[in-house]
């Protein structure tokens, strides 16, 4: 589990074919690589991977097809920068939201505009994240926890202060560029719940409607 506060940045080093997937090699600071212990989980670009190895400044993973498909690290070059975070420990202050590391789908960047000295990144989201979202709620974007600011038809914005634009690098992708979503765990939790209790748990995929809450008796 992870809190979606970017602990570091890293940039991919190596990409070699491991069966259906890939292993990846990722160059990061040696203060981080360091603490690694093997088998241990770390957030990269949002995707929960395994070290397996590791040495002074790099690390090694592995990313199966289904990641590399799901996700976009199959779109890395090397060079490229990414947002590393190590799994959250226990006694941690929880400073972002739970973040689980499983990316549910990839979205794109519609507009960067200025705002003050922030910037409000629009962001277009498939409806599997967008029946999720909710103004205030939380999302992780390549790993960062954000506060949604608004939702659309076709995705949701964000606001991105000085001191985030400082420590990782969403605000330098350009309209088009896909990005990782995970939308809040609490919904998905809440949408099962609920789909269970009214015995229609054959609608999971299409997600809570007014309907549905009237039938588990939380509208009047």
């Amino acid at each position: 589990m992870f809190t979606g506060l970017v602990e570091t940045a890293g940039r991919l080093r190596r990409v070699e074919p491991r069966g259906p997937g890939v292993q990846l090699t990722i160059a990061a600071p040696r203060a981080m690589v360091a603490e690694l212990t093997l088998g241990e989980s770390v957030a990269v670009d949002g995707a929960c991977l395994t070290v397996l190895r590791w040495a002074d400044d790099w690390f090694a993973v592995d990313a199966s097809a289904e990641t590399m498909k799901r996700t976009t690290l199959g779109e890395r070059q090397i060079g490229d920068p990414l947002h590393l975070e190590r799994a959250l420990k226990l006694g941690d202050r929880l400073g972002g939201h739970i973040v689980a590391g499983h990316v549910d789908a990839t979205g794109a960047v519609r507009s960067v505009e200025p705002l003050g000295e922030a910037l409000t990144v629009r962001y277009d989201a498939p409806d599997a994240i967008r029946k999720y979202l909710v103004p205030k709620g939380s999302i992780a974007i390549d790993g960062v926890s954000l506060t949604v600011n608004g939702v659309d038809e076709r995705g949701f914005d964000v606001v991105l202060v000085p001191h985030t634009q400082g420590v990782v690098h969403l605000h330098r992708k350009a309209p088009g560029a896909r990005v990782n979503l995970e939308a809040d765990v609490i919904g998905k939790y809440v949408e099962r719940l609920l789909a269970w209790r009214s015995g229609e748990e054959s609608r999971l995929g299409d997600g809570v409607d007014l309907s549905l809450l009237a039938k588990t008796g939380f509208l009047g």
